[in-house]
């Protein structure tokens, strides 16, 4: 009998699939619950795969038929807007570890520890077979410092750690790293969203680039503002972006660089306006919230604009730069 306890994956994207390969070839009892029922099969018929690297095995399970154990660990790796359908079924016996890009209030009293990740990876629609496009980190501990760690917890930190795809920070505090990353990817992803272009066509594209260095600079305002720390997620920590951006001919310069540090990443919000919902309330909707009576006026503008494509379902176009723009 194993002597690592069982795990659940909700979630089979590529940051679940990535999590779930890892604690399989660790050894663990992987539980992998996903709504997509080709991803489903093709799971319980061929296993994980991370490209570059052997299939693990793992069970699959349709979320409809679903039925968590009595106790133990689940990583919850969905969008936010799926959050409380997970929660619906899951009790306080349930420690709930959310590796989400979004804020959700839903979990904001119910978890004590999380996850942010820093690399990319991109999984196929029908298939757990996911391809790291990016190197980069996954940020895990506690939400807020003083959160008592259980033995289960950390035997995940050490599983995870041992994989190699990634690298794992273990941190006092995850929150300021995953607001670091929230300043990015609010600038991002409604940019991505309303318009198609892949995130390095926002920074080579010279319409798109000057709002993307606006949206950050206006995240970057509202952060501080509330005074929540920020940690360090890529090349520069975002006290530095922020000097940088305040000079608009070194901006310029550095443009091409900041523009290869996007290749081969995506929009997690690309694709979804046409399905007629998104996690805008959850990246920039969050932020307008922070800002209180503060102006964001960026930022309130994509959260309606985003929010009125996805209620018609548009088709995302270049052209819409211009209504973010005014």
């Amino acid at each position: 009998m194993s002597t690592n306890p069982a795990i659940t994956v909700v979630g089979a994207g590529g940051i679940g699939c990535s999590l779930g390969h890892a604690l399989s070839e660790a050894g663990w009892s992987v539980e992998m619950v996903d709504a997509r029922p080709g991803k489903v099969e093709s799971g319980n018929r061929n296993g994980i795969v991370i490209e570059g690297r052997d299939a693990t095995p793992a069970k699959f399970t349709a979320f409809p038929d679903w039925s968590p154990p009595d106790r133990g660990l689940v990583l919850l790796c969905t969008k936010c807007f799926d959050t409380q359908p997970v929660l619906d079924r899951l009790g306080p016996e349930h420690e709930i570890v959310p590796v989400q890009n979004g804020f959700d209030a839903l979990l904001s009293q119910r978890c004590t520890h999380e996850g942010i990740a820093s690399y990319v990876s991109e999984c196929e629609d029908d298939r757990p077979v996911t391809r790291i496009t990016r190197d980069g980190d996954l940020h895990i501990g506690p939400c807020r410092i003083g959160n008592a760690t259980t033995s289960e917890f950390e035997r995940l930190v050490q599983a995870l750690d041992r994989h190699g795809a990634f690298t794992v920070r273990r941190v006092d505090a995850v929150l300021p790293y995953k607001y670091a990353k929230l300043m990015y990817n609010a600038a991002i992803s409604p940019l991505a969203a309303v318009t198609g272009l892949d995130n390095a066509q926002l920074l080579t594209r010279p319409e798109a680039r000057t709002l993307f260095f606006s949206f950050l600079r206006e995240n970057y305002r509202i952060l501080h503002a509330a005074e929540i720390p920020l940690g360090r997620i890529g090349p520069f920590h975002p006290d530095t972006v922020n000097r940088i951006l305040r000079l608009p001919l070194v901006a310029r310069v550095m443009a091409p660089s900041f523009a290869r540090s996007l290749r081969n990443t995506y929009c997690s919000m690309s694709g979804d306006i046409e399905k007629g919902r998104t996690e805008i309330d959850h990246f920039n909707g969050h932020l307008v919230a922070l800002a209180g009576d503060h102006p964001c006026p960026l930022n309130r503008k994509a959260c309606s604009l985003v929010k009125q494509m996805e209620a018609a379902r548009d088709t995302p176009a270049p052209h819409r730069l211009e209504e973010l723009a005014a």
